[in-house]
């Protein structure tokens, strides 16, 4: 495997989204030698775009001589890909979510800790300029320790946008429980305080008006508790309520971070730092409103997609590799951050209950979800386990499997 100051050679699978870690690779120290998707003819584009080998067939592609895969294929799809990388004695970098079902978490984590190699969530939002400044506040002791924290990832698009990035009733957009986009708005909080959610609770947010015209067949959002390891509770929001936001706050022992709301995607781009006055310490001001900034070696992610996070994924993934330690994103935070939008659309369904998440790092605690396969997506030959939204099932017939069907190597593609 590449280290020191080699190039690590990367492949990457998905050519959609997957073209963002095609292009970041320099940026990081590492060098693009193939790509895979089964999408033939824009792939053959892409491959002579950058000038690398192409496959349709995911398992040729794996025999290609390369050191690290990233998946980023269906949101639902990542961790057979990622198993199946691992297994063939490449690191990985997923797209989100981790898994799809806590039996694929379980099967994931046991695959990492067998195989020895590097395993990242590529979560974005984690490393934009303003979550990485309140990652540092907060390290610095500048609110003490969090009791509550809110985080939002409020995406609603125009029915004509949604359409073009989800074409059809069996896209995965279009069955996608409210609850499991949830990785934006939980990652950046557990990064900022590192902290672990222990169980969930959570509501649906319906449809007030519903489009006839439209192919969603899941809820407008959902609001979910998390409770942390440290007993905090953290409030997240998404994902298609009307009103874009995201946004982060956080109330510690003796202050609060927070983002300052703006019409920017970002919001304002700055960070507000507040104490109450009997909390101010020596040094400190009552109220602070700042832009944050990059550090300087890390110039390249300005011009970065997502914030500045889509340069930094790949950079400390390929800096994991090169010192061989896991990064933050590990597969434990990545399969909880996960699964915490699995069972908060258990608790949706079940008016509310709490459940419970796992410890990963824990074999006992793992292991009663081995066989935990609960989805909300079917297979090619079945109907998913359960109801997008708490209403029930689609009584729509137009499709007797919501994954779309097989192109050359399998439905595993972007």
């Amino acid at each position: 495997m590449a280290h020191g100051g080699q190039a690590i050679r990367v492949g990457v699978v998905g050519i959609r989204r997957g073209q963002t870690f095609m292009r970041q690779a320099p940026a990081a120290g590492m060098e693009l030698v193939a790509i895979c998707d089964t999408w033939e003819e824009r792939l053959k584009e892409v491959g002579a775009r950058y000038a690398v080998a192409t496959y349709t067939d995911y398992d040729v592609f794996l025999e290609h001589d390369m050191d690290a895969v990233v998946t980023a294929n269906y949101f639902h799809q990542h961790a057979p890909l990622a198993i199946k990388a691992l297994r063939a004695g490449k690191h990985v970098m997923s797209e989100c979510a981790a898994c799809h079902t806590l039996a694929e978490g379980v099967a994931l984590c046991r695959e990492v800790e067998r195989s020895g190699l590097i395993y990242m969530l590529a979560e974005n939002y984690v490393y934009t300029a303003a979550t990485l400044e309140m990652h540092r506040l907060y390290q610095a002791g500048a609110i003490g320790e969090v009791m509550y924290a809110e985080g939002e990832y409020n995406h609603p698009m125009k029915r004509e946008d949604w359409m073009r990035i989800s074409p059809g009733l069996r896209h995965w957009r279009n069955n996608l429980a409210a609850t499991y986009y949830c990785t934006h708005a939980l990652g950046p909080l557990m990064h900022i305080t590192d902290t672990m959610p222990v169980s969930v609770n959570a509501l649906a947010i319906p449809w007030i008006k519903t489009d006839p015209l439209s192919v969603r067949r899941q809820d407008a959002g959902a609001v979910i508790l998390c409770r942390m390891d440290n007993e905090a509770v953290f409030r997240l929001f998404g994902i298609n309520v009307p009103g874009h936001s995201v946004w982060y706050r956080l109330h510690g022992t003796r202050g609060l971070v927070e983002l300052v709301r703006g019409k920017g995607y970002w919001g304002a781009g700055q960070v507000r730092l507040a104490h109450d006055p009997w909390d101010v310490l020596p040094g400190e001001e009552e109220e602070k409103v700042y832009t944050p900034e990059f550090p300087a070696w890390a110039e390249k992610a300005k011009q970065a997609g997502h914030g500045g996070g889509d340069f930094f994924t790949s950079y400390l993934f390929a800096e994991a590799i090169r010192k061989g330690e896991q990064p933050y994103l590990d597969v434990y935070r990545g399969v909880a951050m996960s699964v915490v939008g699995i069972q908060a659309w258990r608790s949706c369904l079940d008016n509310g209950t709490p459940y419970e998440i796992p410890d990963f790092k824990d074999e006992k605690s793992r292991a009663k979800y081995e066989n935990d396969h609960w989805s909300p997506f079917g297979g090619r030959r079945s109907r998913p386990t359960f109801p997008q939204h708490p209403r029930g099932h689609s009584t729509d017939t137009r499709s007797d499997c919501l994954c779309p069907p097989p192109v050359g190597g399998g439905d595993w593609f972007s």
